[in-house]
């Protein structure tokens, strides 16, 4: 009896999420995570009801999806994801018509994971695309053309939110270029290998202490690697990110008498934050750790 009524509650709760749209009519997108969230919301504005599926703050790649969520990406007008970054999301777009599915792999140019150190490798695409204001850019142009073919009837607004939302983006990326022209360091040591596009776009070489995973564990003979590495560049800063344990990036900074920064991939923001505001901070950060004049 109680696995009948589990059954048929988790039925109410798919057959409340039917439709492509709101109640108000309005156009249902769901992204895969903050990046993609923030992309399609300044594109949507008041004209379609953008949901992420990771709640705020939370970590994006191994996120498991409820059977609501599920059903909810089948429903939608639009997802928004990245192939390869997200395994359920990427299983629960099969199910999805393929004119709802925008995976950003086309778009954002993903490129082989680098660890930029000696004698290491890294297996598998980077993700992290949107820490590239250029790419990131691609996004939402992409993304206020798909939602435009999905909702033509708003299709005008969603093309000039993309345009503003480039303008600003574009204003990013020169301050980026500006302030990291000259520095007296180019080499970017983190605990999560994440800032690959960052640092390409803005001629910055990265080394981080993990890999792709942010909660792998390195062994001791990596991390003694990265710490004379950053040695013999004299690096002062140590980079780990918000919400993983800084103890690596705190262990490499005590071995070589550096001190530690927050960098932030920009995978889970919290309420009150948003994309371009956390961007700006993390050139503050580069800014000071780095040198820069």
């Amino acid at each position: 009896m109680v696995a009948r009524l589990v059954a048929l509650s988790l039925l109410l709760g798919v057959a409340a999420c039917g439709g492509s749209g709101t109640p108000d009519g309005r156009a249902q997108v769901l992204a895969a995570a903050y990046p993609f969230a923030w992309a399609a919301e300044q594109v949507a504005g008041p004209d379609a009801k953008v949901t992420n599926l990771v709640e705020g703050g939370g970590e994006p790649h191994d996120i498991e999806l409820t059977p609501r969520q599920v059903q909810a990406t089948r429903n939608a007008a639009l997802v928004v994801y990245l192939q390869g970054f997200q395994p359920a999301v990427d299983h629960a777009v099969l199910d999805v018509e393929e004119s709802a599915r925008l995976d950003l792999t086309p778009v954002s140019d993903v490129v082989a994971a680098d660890s930029n150190l000696d004698g290491a490798t890294e297996a598998g695409d980077d993700p992290h695309v949107w820490l590239d204001p250029k790419r990131m850019s691609a996004i939402v142009v992409e993304v206020a053309r798909r939602l435009g073919k999905a909702d033509p009837d708003n299709a005008g607004e969603y093309q000039a939110r993309a345009e503003r939302t480039a303008t600003k983006l574009a204003e990013l990326d020169a301050s980026f270029t500006t302030k990291l022209r000259t520095c007296e360091r180019r080499e970017l040591v983190t605990a999560h290998t994440a800032f690959g596009y960052l640092a390409d776009r803005y001629r910055l070489e990265q080394v981080g202490v993990t890999g792709l995973d942010p909660e792998a564990e390195p062994n001791p003979g990596r991390i003694a690697d990265v710490a004379r590495y950053a040695r013999s560049k004299g690096v002062t800063t140590i980079y780990f990110e918000s919400l993983i344990d800084p103890k690596l990036a705190r262990t490499v900074a005590d071995e070589i008498g550096a001190t530690t920064a927050v960098l932030d991939p920009v995978e889970g923001v919290k309420d009150g934050d948003d994309y371009l505001a956390v961007m700006r901070r993390n050139l503050d950060a580069l800014t000071k750790g780095l040198g820069c004049a």
